[in-house]
């Protein structure tokens, strides 16, 4: 049984209360730390959400004004309803989860009712996965916080789908990843490799808070915490060892497992939402566009977008490899019957050699279409840009930026000039973005620099003798990290240059070659 007690308002389990004192940062700062907001915001994007609300605002924001219920309740209701989830988590209770609570049942409620209602349809094969490979069920509340259930999300460095994997971390955990598919988006595969991943966190250190934290931060901080704290190997203890954005990250968990089982106490309630819960999969060996599948059998194409959201431009690239299609349970039948008429419709239009890009010594990739209802505009790429601050700077995806300019992972150049796809009536104030200071840039979406930052340098530089920049190796870098420290550098660029591979260990001290000089 879980036994709790409170004093001064801390749960109190054999540490000091001064461990959770309260600190300057406010729970909203850190929730945008955690790219916590901009998944929320990003979800009711998302066509079966807006298909299902429409017009209809009252969906969202319930009958607030005639509530009978409080908003907030006494530390002991909160203690008593998370003793009675069914978890084998400890589901702590302090103020830091109490903030947490008031912004999924209160400042965010909307929201909330759009993730109860996602979650019909996303929760049970979650759950059935996480059950397979033995991992506790209230897992699956990760999925909130990490992507308000949204496998399109995309952070603001590029982690990508509904566990918001990063390209090499996704690429370890056996996802594909290429021009044409991004398996991160898909949610039954993405949902696996996290289950390995965490299986793989609790094999270290055998406790599941501290497998979540380590899931935000990874391994290499918790370690850090760890031996800063003097050995402590409690997530409260180490709790101001660890990065900022990860020190809300289990109270948000904890949070988001109590508003999903508790919101009708806070006199809230599920969108309906108009996405199809009975499907089915097939299993697709010849190239196909999902317009192909639509036009044929009057699928929204909207709706396959959804449910396939893995396959980048709508082509699933069956001739490489076999695979999956997802359509309602309805269309299975029809599909099977006409699809010889859906794959030779409009294939001269849909796989067109001259609608190919075919560069020497590379493979085919085909060209994006543009978005219709966008107007487009060009952004020059200055120094110390990256993906994630344009897409930022124009509120757009980093995977629209991709593949609207044919991106590979993350590689720009200065002076390169990027197509940005925007709503017609914000053209005007887009177009300034070209002309700004970074400091400017930053400034219009919220983010304040100094004058130092607002061009930044790469740490623990040194050029060598021979010709190249050099990165001294520090304590818990990792490739792809180094290469984010300097603009116009991919972590593949860095492994070329030093003759190493993707598996290969580096470690404090050691020099690596970054570019020529």
């Amino acid at each position: 049984m879980f036994w709790v007690f409170v004093i001064s308002g801390f749960l109190q389990t054999g540490y000091s209360a001064d461990v959770l004192k309260p600190d300057s940062v406010s729970v909203t700062e850190e929730l945008e730390l955690s790219n916590f907001s901009d998944n929320l915001e990003s979800l009711m994007n998302l066509w079966y959400v807006q298909s299902s609300i429409g017009n209809d605002t009252s969906l969202l924001v319930g009958d607030y004004e005639n509530d009978t219920l409080p908003s907030q309740y006494p530390d002991s209701v909160y203690i008593e309803r998370l003793s009675r989830i069914p978890a084998v988590i400890p589901l702590t209770y302090n103020n830091f989860v109490k903030n947490y609570i008031n912004v999924y049942t209160n400042k965010k409620k909307d929201k909330l009712e759009v993730m109860l209602g996602l979650s019909d349809y996303y929760f049970p094969m979650i759950e059935e996965i996480l059950d397979y490979y033995d991992l506790p069920i209230e897992l699956k509340y990760m999925a909130i916080i990490e992507s308000a259930l949204n496998p399109r999300a995309v952070s603001r460095v590029g982690a990508t789908g509904m566990w918001q994997f990063m390209y090499r971390t996704g690429k370890a955990y056996g996802l594909t990843i290429n021009s044409l598919v991004d398996e991160r988006r898909d949610p039954v595969k993405a949902t696996i490799a996290a289950a390995h991943y965490l299986k793989d966190m609790y094999n270290i250190y055998h406790d599941w808070t501290l497998v979540i934290a380590s899931y935000n931060c990874g391994a290499g901080n918790v370690n850090k915490a760890i031996r800063r704290s003097g050995g402590k190997r409690n997530y409260w203890d180490i709790y101001y060892y660890l990065p900022r954005e990860t020190r809300g990250y289990v109270p948000a968990f904890i949070a988001a497992a109590y508003s999903m089982n508790y919101y009708s106490k806070h006199n809230l309630s599920p969108v309906a939402i108009e996405m199809t819960l009975t499907t089915d999969t097939l299993v697709i060996h010849e190239d196909l566009h999902l317009k192909q599948v639509a036009e044929v059998l009057n699928v929204p194409l909207k709706e396959l977008r959804d449910l396939n959201p893995q396959y980048r431009g709508d082509i699933i690239p069956g001739k490489s490899k076999p695979y999956a299609l997802t359509v309602p349970l309805q269309y299975v039948a029809p599909f099977i019957d006409y699809q010889d008429s859906i794959f030779a419709y409009k294939d001269s239009v849909f796989f067109n050699p001259k609608s190919m890009i075919q560069k020497p010594g590379s493979r085919s990739s085909y060209v994006a279409q543009a978005p219709s209802g966008k107007a487009k505009l060009y952004y020059t790429v200055k120094s110390g840009d990256n993906l994630g601050f344009i897409s930022e700077w124009y509120h757009v995806r980093v995977s629209d930026l991709r593949y609207w300019n044919g991106i590979r992972r993350n590689m720009i150049r200065v002076g390169q000039k990027l197509k940005v796809y925007v709503s017609p009536s914000k053209v005007e104030r887009y177009k300034k973005i070209n002309g700004m200071s970074f400091a400017q840039k930053q400034h219009s979406v919220g983010n304040n620099v100094t004058a130092s930052a607002a061009k930044p340098k790469a740490p623990n530089t040194s050029s060598g003798g021979n010709g190249y920049v050099y990165y001294k190796v520090r304590n818990g870098d990792s490739i792809w990290e180094i290469a984010k420290k300097y603009p116009g550098v991919s972590d593949a660029d860095i492994l070329r240059l030093n003759n190493i591979s993707s598996r290969s260990k580096i470690h404090p001290g050691q020099k690596l070659k970054i570019k020529p000089l």
